[in-house]
């Protein structure tokens, strides 16, 4: 198994793509640690898993990330999958400045933080892998508010942090995923764009497909899947780098 031996902190580990990591993760071997705002939903994940531990914990909050990260201890892989709280689906000289400046500063803290946590303690240990996901919008998202500019930015604190890191054995991996159906609902996705119903949803879906190179949506099992290769020894040699899961929608 690929990740046999190695501890795995996900925050994020309720939402839709954290059930799938952590299941995918706990398939191939690792140590468990679900974090998240909500109880309930990191407990629904962890109950199907054998190896899981569950902590209530604000990625957002410094000192609640160090508490936590010396709790765990020795740290292996650290993903970074919390929300950010965008706001999509009106034009930017329409859009309120808290609207637009939300993903960005609290996609960029909740990173960092994390990050930071985790890359002081690889580095010691000489050995880790930290990992992120967005939606690859960096070079140009229109409607969609602060997404892009939030994407830039993580996007180059991975990069940042993969130079600094490296040469003490840490690496630092991010994954572009736009769009995966299986995480929308009218529920999630009217909570970025207030315009969004059910027939809504279907068109989003079948117009992503024609987007992409592949015409096909990825799947949450097959973004697991990538997450699992970035955190495994077998990717050893990629760092400072984001791995394309869009089927070919970010053409670079």
């Amino acid at each position: 198994m690929l990740l046999t031996d190695k501890t795995a902190i996900i925050y994020g580990a309720g939402g839709s793509i954290g059930g799938a990591v952590a299941r995918a993760f706990a398939a191939e071997g690792a140590r468990l640690h679900l974090v998240g705002r909500t109880r309930e939903t990191l407990e629904a994940v962890a109950a199907d898993l054998e190896d899981a531990e569950v902590a209530v914990v604000d990625a957002l909050d410094e000192q609640a990330v160090e508490e936590h990260l010396a709790r765990v201890g020795d740290v292996d892989v650290s993903f970074n999958l919390v929300t950010r709280g965008d706001v999509q689906g009106a034009p930017l000289t329409e859009m309120p400045v808290d609207d637009f400046l939300r993903p960005v500063t609290d996609g960029l803290r909740a990173n960092f933080l994390t990050a930071r946590a985790a890359g002081r303690r690889m580095a010691e240990r000489g050995s880790g892998v930290i990992l992120t996901l967005n939606s690859g919008s960096a070079h140009g998202s229109p409607m969609m508010g602060g997404t892009g500019p939030a994407d830039a930015a993580i996007d180059t604190l991975v990069r940042n942090l993969a130079i600094e890191l490296g040469p003490r054995g840490v690496r630092a991996v991010g994954m572009w995923a736009a769009g995966v159906p299986e995480t929308f609902t009218v529920e999630k996705l009217s909570a970025v764009n207030p315009a969004i119903d059910a027939a809504a949803v279907q068109g989003i879906v079948e117009g992503l497909a024609q987007m992409r190179m592949t015409r096909r949506n990825p799947t949450l099992a097959e973004v697991a899947a990538t997450a699992v290769f970035l955190a495994s020894d077998h990717a050893a040699g990629l760092t400072g780098t984001f791995v394309n899961v869009t089927g070919g929608m970010v053409a670079r």
